[in-house]
């Protein structure tokens, strides 16, 4: 399962220099952290929508376009998935309301 995010992080770090008129990931990359950000909020309004819908094929493909244009920002700030799998396995066995409480607001 982790081998397709892996693969999809290295597309999107080969794609992010390529002609923004040849590449979704260079165009947005091209457009700013901003306009990333945005997309993928955007995307997970969508995926909102879905869930409230009960639309699980809906909800699947926008799952998809979140993951991929979170991955796209995370990229840009120079983070990997394997950042955000540790920062998950730090979390792993904590109660949710424990975790966000230790949090430095």
């Amino acid at each position: 399962m982790n081998d397709i995010l892996q693969s999809l992080e290295a597309t999107i770090q080969q794609r992010r220099d390529a002609d923004p008129k040849d590449s979704y990931v260079a165009s947005l990359r091209a457009k700013g952290r901003a306009k990333m950000a945005e997309k993928l909020g955007e995307e997970a309004v969508e995926a909102v929508i879905a869930a409230v819908q009960d639309d699980r094929s809906g909800m699947t493909e926008e799952a998809a376009d979140v993951l991929f244009h979170l991955m796209v920002l995370l990229a840009d700030m120079d983070l990997s998935i394997d950042d955000i799998l540790t920062e998950l396995a730090r979390r792993e066995g904590l109660s949710g309301l424990t975790e966000k409480a230790s949090r430095k607001e």
